[in-house]
């Protein structure tokens, strides 16, 4: 089984600042992903934000944090060595998880595909 390790994960507000300050994005409908190329630990890495102007309930931000932390669980071997910042920008519910995990997947190929030339 693949795991979800403190070292895939994004927990310090420098990390999340330096990926911030880089201003590469690519924005979906319900998802925006800020990411950062200078990476030193030779892996991708994960940060998750849900505010709760997005969804006001614990369980609803949750739940949508969970979606996006086994989606990059699963496909973390295929992504580039960067750090990714995943926004919430629209809340979604078990009937949209598919909707959200296929557009994480397209937005993350199309950092792979335009960084990685």
């Amino acid at each position: 089984m693949e795991r979800f390790g403190r070292q895939y994960r994004l927990l310090k507000t420098e990390e999340f600042s330096s990926v911030f300050a880089l201003r590469k994005q690519r924005r979906g409908e319900l998802l925006q992903i800020s990411y950062s190329a200078a990476n030193p630990c030779g892996h991708a890495r994960l940060g998750l934000v849900v505010a709760k102007k997005t969804a006001r309930r614990a369980h609803e931000r949750n739940y949508m944090k969970r979606v996006i932390r086994d989606w990059f669980r699963r496909h973390k071997n295929t992504l580039p060595p960067f750090d990714f910042v995943v926004r919430v920008r629209c809340a979604f519910e078990c009937a949209d998880a598919p909707a959200a995990r296929a557009e994480l997947s397209r937005l993350l190929a199309a950092v792979a595909q335009t960084e990685c030339r």
